[in-house]
């Protein structure tokens, strides 16, 4: 008798084991969302903030987190730039290239890698080329009258 109480209610208790419903739904889509912009926006305010050691974390985060990001590579290569870390900035630097090509905006940041290092000629050639690209050349500009003065 006990026994049979029991399955009946197991049965009423609507407890299954083979009959799960497999129906898709599709009136809610995933949002696609990217992972790197919070690290992205850290990044940048802490550059902003001359916290370069806290900016290049993020930045760093943000490229891990989607290797194609081109703002984070950038963002990446200045802030090891400000740290003096220029074996990583170069690295940084390749991969921009290879996302982006030979854009003015990076010409002009890698123009002012070579002008902290000491290596005007190589500052000198990169940010003439940075200004042919250029409707409004003024950072360009700025960056070669700090060249001249140096």
């Amino acid at each position: 008798m006990a026994t049979a109480a029991l399955c009946a209610a197991l049965a009423a208790s609507g407890c299954t084991t083979g009959a799960v419903d497999n129906t898709k739904t599709t009136a809610i889509l995933p949002v696609a969302q990217d992972v790197s912009a919070s690290d992205l926006t850290i990044g940048k305010t802490q550059f902003r903030d001359a916290n370069y050691g806290l900016a290049e974390k993020h930045f760093r985060k943000a490229v891990e987190q989607r290797a194609d990001n081109a703002e984070a590579w950038m963002g990446l290569a200045a802030s090891y730039d400000q740290l003096g870390r220029f074996d990583f900035a170069d690295r940084a630097y390749d991969q921009l290239l290879n996302i982006t090509g030979r854009k003015p905006e990076v010409l002009n940041n890698m123009g002012y890698s070579q002008l902290l290092r000491g290596d005007k000629k190589r500052a000198r050639q990169l940010l003439l080329e940075a200004r042919k690209g250029l409707t409004d050349p003024a950072v360009v500009d700025a960056n070669l009258a700090l060249l001249n003065k140096a």
